[in-house]
C-alpha cells in the first residue's frame, strides 16, 4: 500500500462515524495515524477502498479496529506514589461522604478500577463507594467486567502492589486458572460499566474524584479542553481529578476551575466555580 496521508486518514474516520457513531477527528493525529498503520499491516491490507468498505459493512471487523485505536496499555496501581497520594492525601478528604462517588473515565481493561477497589476495601469504604467506569471499546469493557487477566502480567501488578504498600498480597485478591488470573467479584459489586465517549459529553453526576489517567496525551488541543471542562461540570467544588504523570491541564482555560493538590503526582482539587460562570456563558 502507498504510503497513507491526511485524506485517507479523513475518510478512515468519517467511514467509523458513519459505521460505528464514533467521532475521532479530534484525536491526536500523529496517534490515530500510526494506529491504523499499525492495524494495516497486522493484517497485511494492502488496498485503502476495500479496508473503508469493510468498516462500513462489517461490524465486528470495526470494532476490532476501534479497539487498536483506543487501547491503552494499563498495570494494576501503575505508578504506584500516585496510589500512595490517593491512600493518603485524597481518601482522608473524602471518607466521610456517603457514597463516595468516583468516575474512572477511559478505563480500558479495568486494572486502575480494580485496583480502585482493593485500596477502597483495604480503607474500609468499598462498600460506602460507587464506582462509574467507563470507555469507548465495548470489548474492553467486557474485560473488566470479568476481571480476567494473564497470570503473566500479575509479576508487574504485584511489584506495584508491593511498592504502594498494600496490607496484604496481590494474590489475596485473585484465584488462578490455568494460565490467567481471575479477580474477586466482591471488587465490583458497587461498580457501574458503562460505553461512554469523552469526545461526546460528560457525565452530569456529582462526582468526588475522577481519574483519567493517560488518556488525554491521546487527544488534540480541542478534545483536551472540551473534556477537562466536562470534568469540570461532572464535579462539586473539593472533588479532586487525576490525570497521567506526563500530562498537564495548566494550559488549558478551564484550569481556573482548579487547585494542583499534588504537581508531582497530578492531581487537582475542583475549586468554586461561582466568581467563573461568566466564563461558561460565553462558551
Amino acid at each position: 500500500m502507498e504510503e497513507i496521508g491526511i485524506k485517507d486518514i479523513k475518510r478512515v474516520i468519517d467511514a467509523l462515524h458513519e459505521s460505528q457513531g464514533v467521532d475521532f477527528s479530534e484525536y491526536a493525529f500523529s496517534s490515530f495515524k500510526r494506529r491504523i498503520i499499525r492495524f494495516l499491516e497486522i493484517h497485511k491490507i494492502r488496498n485503502l477502498n476495500e479496508f473503508l468498505e469493510r468498516i462500513k459493512t462489517d461490524n465486528v471487523y470495526a470494532e476490532n479496529l476501534i479497539k487498536e485505536i483506543t487501547v491503552n496499555v494499563t498495570e494494576m496501581f501503575r505508578d504506584p506514589t500516585f496510589w500512595i497520594a490517593l491512600r493518603d492525601i485524597i481518601l482522608p478528604r473524602i471518607r466521610k461522604n456517603s457514597p463516595i462517588n468516583i468516575w474512572h473515565a477511559a478505563c480500558a481493561s479495568g486494572e486502575e478500577v480494580y485496583s480502585m477497589a482493593i485500596l477502597l476495601k483495604e480503607a474500609d469504604l468499598l462498600k460506602q463507594s460507587k464506582i462509574v467506569a467507563t470507555d469507548l471499546n465495548n470489548s474492553v469493557l467486557k474485560v473488566a467486567e470479568k476481571g480476567v487477566y494473564s497470570l503473566k502480567s500479575q509479576e508487574t501488578n504485584c511489584k506495584n502492589y508491593e511498592q504502594f504498600g498494600g496490607k496484604f498480597k496481590l494474590s489475596d485478591w485473585y484465584q488462578v486458572e490455568d494460565n490467567t488470573v481471575k479477580y474477586d467479584n466482591e471488587l465490583i459489586d458497587n461498580v457501574d460499566f458503562r460505553c461512554h465517549n469523552l469526545a461526546n459529553y460528560g457525565l452530569m453526576e456529582n462526582f468526588d474524584l475522577i481519574l483519567c489517567r493517560n488518556v488525554l496525551i491521546y487527544f488534540n488541543f480541542e478534545l483536551q479542553e472540551k473534556v477537562i471542562q466536562n470534568f469540570s461540570k461532572s464535579m462539586s467544588t473539593g472533588s479532586f481529578l487525576g490525570i497521567g504523570s506526563k500530562e498537564s491541564i495548566r494550559w488549558c482555560k478551564a484550569s481556573r476551575f482548579f487547585e494542583e493538590e499534588s504537581l508531582e503526582e497530578k492531581i487537582y482539587r475542583k475549586v468554586d466555580e461561582s466568581h467563573n460562570m461568566n466564563y461558561f456563558k460565553i462558551l
